[in-house]
């Protein structure tokens, strides 16, 4: 099959709902590749022959980002610390203890807002949810920092890869899909370069008292 009866062969409704799931899943504070997903669903809808639209996809991921952030809270709040030093055991490379205290020592800095920047950090993606209901935040001020952040990250992604895509497709021609491998690489060593850095504020000593509960 050709690529272009291949990419107009699949259902936008099951991007849509993929795409919610991955997000929701990851929010709940499992390590799977939600803003790879995300981007690589965005860019189908530049392909001429796609039927996927790029507003659907952000409903969808703001959808599970919102979602999957409370029932992460909803899960910290009942597991409460006993919850991440299980997951540390169990997960080292995601939950060790200097993830946590990076996390934690956000939440001192930040408050509420380190809801809303979680949301573009992929250290603090996973940890947002389920830290901020073991830390007691009061739910009505994380639904706000959670509604904002999930909105502001899957539109702003979404458009972003969109209309750039439509530029570089325009001035490529025949070519666009080269672009679009170059802005994903581009977008790679981006996530390579964070993950480096946040290896480093991880392996920072913790400089900040374990912080109290969040009202």
């Amino acid at each position: 099959m050709h690529i272009d009866q291949w990419i107009a062969a699949i259902p936008p409704l099951a991007v849509y709902v993929t795409i919610g799931l991955i997000v929701m899943i990851e929010s709940l504070g499992i390590p799977i590749p939600g803003e790879i997903a995300l981007v690589s669903a965005t860019l189908l809808t530049i392909h001429p022959s796609s039927a996927v639209e790029w507003e659907y996809i952000a409903i969808a991921a703001s959808a599970g980002a919102i979602i999957g952030d409370s029932i992460g809270y909803s899960i910290g709040r009942k597991g409460g610390k006993p919850l991440f030093v299980w997951l540390g055991r169990k997960f080292p490379k995601h939950f060790g203890p200097s993830h946590v205290a990076t996390a934690e020592r956000a939440f001192a800095k930040w408050g509420m807002w380190t809801v809303f920047f979680g949301r573009f950090i992929a250290l603090l993606r996973i940890f947002a949810g389920p830290l901020a209901g073991a830390l007691h935040m009061r739910y009505p001020r994380f639904l706000i920092a959670n509604a904002l952040g999930g909105i502001v990250w899957a539109t702003g992604t979404t458009a972003l890869i969109h209309y750039v895509g439509e530029v570089a497709e325009k001035w490529l021609s025949g070519f666009a899909w080269v672009g679009l491998a170059v802005a994903v690489l581009a977008g790679i060593g981006i996530s390579l370069y964070i993950k480096h850095r946040a290896g480093k504020a991880m392996a920072a000593p913790a400089d900040a008292e374990e912080p109290a509960e969040l009202r």
